[in-house]
């Protein structure tokens, strides 16, 4: 099982989707300011999603010992403005899973509207209670199962996914993504 596209093609879909196209018009300029503007504060850094979720802490959600966890392909999308990273969960050499973390640097968009966008675009997904900012779990056929939350990191819009195999249930993942979202 590979479900890191999925992942990561859900969460470039997300931001399009709840992103009008329209754009405010720009301010008329005004004067430069006399003193010196101060450096805007430093971005957060990008998070790993291997950092953000321990092989440990999915092996107890599977019930499975000797999960490994290895960094898996980044993505970028620039309809969205998408960034996304991601990790893979093996046992034994086979993908139990993986997380994505996909941020919208530059983009504004509620975590709310984000979980409404990926609801719209998968038939019976169903809230998932527990997350300030939103989150929904659904299954892609019976291949898989992913369960997605969103919040607004340092003011940057952040999706985090993990998708696996389509047995694992809601209150299997909800631990995973919750550690994972409230770290990003």
């Amino acid at each position: 099982m590979r479900a890191h596209p999925v992942a990561l093609l859900l969460a470039a879909a997300v931001l399009t989707a709840c992103s009008s196209g329209d754009q405010p018009a720009a301010a008329p300029s005004k004067p430069a300011p006399s003193k010196p503007a101060s450096s805007p504060a430093p971005a957060k850094p990008e998070p790993d999603p291997c950092a953000l979720l321990s092989a440990s802490e999915v092996g107890r959600a599977i019930d499975l010992p000797g999960v490994t966890s290895e960094k898996g392909p980044e993505q970028a999308n620039a309809a969205s403005g998408g960034q996304a990273r991601s990790c893979e969960y093996l046992v034994g050499g086979k993908q139990a899973g993986a997380l994505a973390v996909t941020r919208y640097e530059g983009r504004r968009a509620r975590p709310a509207d984000m979980i409404a966008a990926i609801k719209k675009a998968k038939p019976g997904a169903v809230d998932v209670p527990g997350f300030p900012g939103g989150a929904v779990y659904y299954l892609d056929g019976r291949k898989t199962a992913t369960l997605a939350a969103a919040k607004l990191s340092a003011g940057v819009p952040t999706l985090a996914n993990y998708t696996g195999p389509a047995k694992m249930t809601q209150e299997m993942m909800t631990p995973l993504v919750k550690t994972a979202i409230t770290a990003a």
